[in-house]
């Protein structure tokens, strides 16, 4: 089961908590109410003045003519009327809730980001980017068409009540002995629908992050010849997708038929007891006239109940969706204003007694305490699956520990505001992710404010200008998605790039000349020998040549620091890092 699944709620209390979080639909909703009582209220008019018209200006043996063509103006006046102000309803209604929705999205958009790594990866991206899209979009459809539709109906049925109580309290009483029956069964399929949508929604989700990662990962599955088996596994996710709405709909079928035959009925009851309540001259035949229009009126929003009931269910759903994401709390949360604020200067890091494991799993991290100093460069290695990455992540407060604590200048990591966390450590990602923009765009967000002069001299400062000048446009060659228009060496160029622009006071690489070639990497590690100077340097190292150029190595073996010390003193000493070395220089030679 996901984190991120939410509580389960009721419809209406789905909608109520949903509406708290978007104050801009309430506001001015007083002003759409009014304008839909106008436009429910005029929907009377016709079967008044059809009434009016045969009772008293068709009873004589001369029609009365200018009752009657008063009557019919004043008909065309009222409808006039109510179109107009069922136009601004409409209006003020689409504009509240495009306001509101917009606001949900970025919401949920910036909670995504609040979230830890550990939190996120909990659920696939795609199905996590379906709960702030999708999902808000099915909840859009409903506000703007199947609320506005409740707003009138229930209006409408309640003004039709009244007025076919005026007309004759026994034909009204007629009317809801028949329908009450089909009021009282609404409910259960309310229920069913609640489950049907919500499964429609994961499987929307689903079927959102299959097709996601069957794109980003097309040339993966090319390469592989898996390209029938991605596509069993996206039939597979379309299908589920299809059967779970064709339920659904399947339950909607059922209910508007029952309010087809439902409303037959009545109608043929109204006609038989109205006829008798005429003979028995307790009902004028303009009175029986205007009374089966307001059967119509009566029936219209029972018939559109059911249409809208499964909008409702499908928007409730997505917004149980989109409430799961909004109500799943930071694990790693930012202190604020309350968080403490660290001046620049060289960086000192320690580790106390912190142990970490992911959820259901066994620990990767036990009792590891190390100090790295100011200014120091340090070499972390081990084998895959020994911790080295969860170390660098929890220096990083992309998570925190189970257990210890991380300290940087003494201050515990969780006291730390993020923005002066982010400004003084920044990582450079082993895959290098860069942005859909050009070469300058993407160096420029480690910081925005930067020229391009001053990022031109920071690639002629890592060595990087002669590569710089052999790009086609320079600093505005585009880099497209992801930076596919790049080499992966290239990326991680730009990603070292982005890094040293941003002049943090620790500097954490997640093995950053892994996808550089051998020519490329010589070049980086005599720039990178500039860049570290007068700050603290930590370097996941899978390439023992950046441990040889480190003042230290970490060594990690199954969750614990087992060696550490410069690298010719580790090598003499024998052990792990030993045997990592005297293989890493038999596959070099190889």
């Amino acid at each position: 089961m996901s984190s991120l699944q939410g509580t389960e709620r009721s419809a209406l209390a789905t909608v109520r908590h949903g509406l708290s979080l978007t104050p801009e639909f309430r506001k001015g909703l007083a002003g759409t109410l009014a304008l839909a009582v106008v436009a429910t209220v005029g929907k009377v008019i016709v079967p008044i003045a059809v009434q009016q018209t045969i009772d008293r200006g068709l009873k004589g043996s001369v029609p009365d003519v200018p009752y009657i063509r008063s009557a019919v103006l004043l008909c065309a006046a009222a409808v006039v009327l109510t179109a107009l102000c069922a136009y601004l309803m409409n209006v003020r209604l689409y504009r509240a809730t495009e306001a509101s929705l917009a606001t949900l999205r970025v919401r949920g958009f910036r909670h995504v980001h609040d979230l830890s790594v550990l939190t996120q990866n909990t659920e696939r991206r795609g199905a996590l980017v379906s709960r702030v899209t999708g999902d808000v979009d099915q909840i859009s459809t409903f506000m703007q068409w199947g609320g506005l539709m409740i707003i009138i109906s229930m209006g409408q049925l309640l003004v039709a009540t009244v007025l076919m109580a005026v007309y004759s309290w026994q034909l009204t009483l007629l009317v809801w002995a028949c329908f009450l029956p089909l009021m009282i069964v609404l409910p259960r399929f309310q229920r069913w629908l609640s489950t049907a949508y919500t499964l429609v929604r994961e499987r929307a989700g689903d079927m959102l992050a299959a097709v996601s990662e069957s794109v980003v990962g097309a040339a993966v599955i090319r390469a592989h010849a898996s390209e029938a088996r991605t596509a069993e596994r996206l039939d597979a996710a379309i299908d589920a997708s299809r059967a779970a709405q064709t339920r659904a709909q399947r339950i909607v079928a059922t209910v508007f038929p029952v309010t087809e035959i439902v409303a037959a009925a009545t109608v043929a009851g109204v006609v038989l007891l109205g006829v008798r309540l005429g003979v028995s001259g307790e009902m004028t035949a303009g009175s029986l006239v205007a009374f089966l229009f307001l059967i119509t009126l009566f029936v219209s929003p029972l018939q559109t109940a059911t249409e809208v009931l499964s909008d409702a269910q499908n928007a409730v759903a997505g917004w149980r969706r989109v409430l799961g994401v909004l109500d799943t709390p930071p694990d790693v949360a930012d202190p604020g204003p309350d968080g403490v604020e660290l001046p620049r200067g060289p960086i000192s890091v320690a580790f106390e007694d912190v142990s970490f494991a992911y959820p259901g799993g066994p620990p990767v991290l036990s009792d590891v305490s190390v100090e790295i100093p100011p200014r120091s460069r340090i070499a972390v290695v081990g084998e895959t699956g020994s911790g080295k990455t969860t170390f660098a992540k929890l220096l990083t407060r992309l998570m925190d520990p189970v257990s210890g604590r991380v300290t940087v200048d003494g201050e515990d990591l969780r006291r730390i505001r993020f923005a002066s966390l982010r400004e003084r450590i920044v990582m450079v990602p082993q895959d290098g992710f860069l942005f859909d923009g050009t070469l300058a765009d993407n160096v420029r967000f480690g910081r925005p404010s930067a020229t391009d002069e001053e990022i031109t001299l920071a690639l002629t400062e890592l060595g990087l200008a002669d590569w710089l000048e052999g790009l086609p446009a320079g600093l505005s060659t585009p880099v497209g998605q992801r930076g596919e228009s790049l080499s992966s060496g290239e990326r991680q160029l730009v990603a070292l790039a982005r890094a040293y622009l941003a002049d943090p006071d620790l500097l954490l690489l997640d093995e950053a000349t892994s996808a550089v070639d051998p020519a490329t990497e010589v070049r980086l590690a005599r720039a990178l020998e500039g860049v570290t100077r007068g700050r603290t340097a930590v370097s996941i190292a899978h390439r023992l040549s950046t441990a040889e150029a480190a003042d230290e190595v970490l060594v990690f073996d199954r969750g614990r620091i087992v060696q550490r010390g410069p690298h010719a003193e580790l090598v003499r000493q024998g052990g792990v890092y030993a045997d990592l070395y005297a293989s890493w220089v038999a596959a070099a030679r190889s």
